[in-house]
């Protein structure tokens, strides 16, 4: 084998041959709007912190739910595509208020868990983009069965008050929102390639895995830090 076909063989290796042209294109007008929503929502933080914006939380929540249905409520087409991308960063911004930040006591573990989330979404959006087609949405059922073993945690847990039972909870939300991001990139792929191209809406879908995940690492975090420092004292 000559260098020109090794070069060959190395290309093709980065290359999706799996995925339609029009997919491909799909896909990257979904990460370039994930790319603008974690700005916006960085800037929301920014805000919230700086200003104590919306301090209580109800209003960001019933405001980023109310962006999302309305997101939800207005078609996918070439007219409405630039409303629809106003209303993504509405929610965004919404969405980047963080209800955690009252656990966190230093702008490092914000930084850290931002970060491990963005090496853990990478490794795992990889993943299901190089792996075979469809393989990864098996694990649907399992991820929603994981949902409802969560909420089932969070219940107990409002009578328990445990703390053991609070990190477990963090730790296999973790896990799920991690298969969670293997699954959507895997059916976002196969909607596009049955001919739903609403690319505004997926982004939406990503981005909650990725606040998700997000939210969970730091709170971890925090709550190492804490443990280390008792241990110290």
């Amino acid at each position: 084998m000559n260098v020109f076909d090794r070069n060959i063989n190395f290309d093709a290796l980065f290359k999706l041959s799996q995925i339609s042209h029009s997919t491909q294109v799909h896909l990257k007008n979904v990460y370039s709007s994930l790319a603008v929503c974690m700005f916006v929502a960085a800037a929301g933080s920014y805000v919230h912190v700086v200003t104590r914006l919306f301090q209580g939380g109800v209003l960001s929540l019933l405001g980023s739910l109310g962006m999302m249905f309305w997101l939800a409520m207005t078609p996918h087409n070439s007219d409405t595509e630039k409303k629809r991308l106003a209303i993504l960063a509405g929610f965004a911004f919404f969405t980047g208020k963080l209800p955690n930040l009252c656990v966190v006591s230093t702008l490092s573990i914000i930084v850290t868990a931002f970060l491990g989330t963005s090496m853990i979404f990478l490794c795992f959006t990889l993943s299901a983009l190089y792996a075979k087609r469809r393989s990864y949405l098996f694990l649907g059922g399992t991820l929603m069965s994981g949902l409802s073993v969560l909420f089932l945690m969070s219940v107990m847990n409002m009578f328990l008050g445990s703390a053991l039972l609070f990190k477990a909870h963090m730790y296999l939300g973790l896990i799920i929102m991690c298969g969670f991001v293997l699954f959507d990139t895997q059916l976002i792929i196969e909607k596009a390639e049955n001919g739903d191209k609403d690319y505004i809406w997926h982004c939406v879908d990503l981005f909650l895995d990725f606040v998700t995940i997000f939210r969970k690492l730091m709170v971890l975090l925090a709550m190492n830090e804490k443990e280390k420092k008792k241990e110290k004292k």
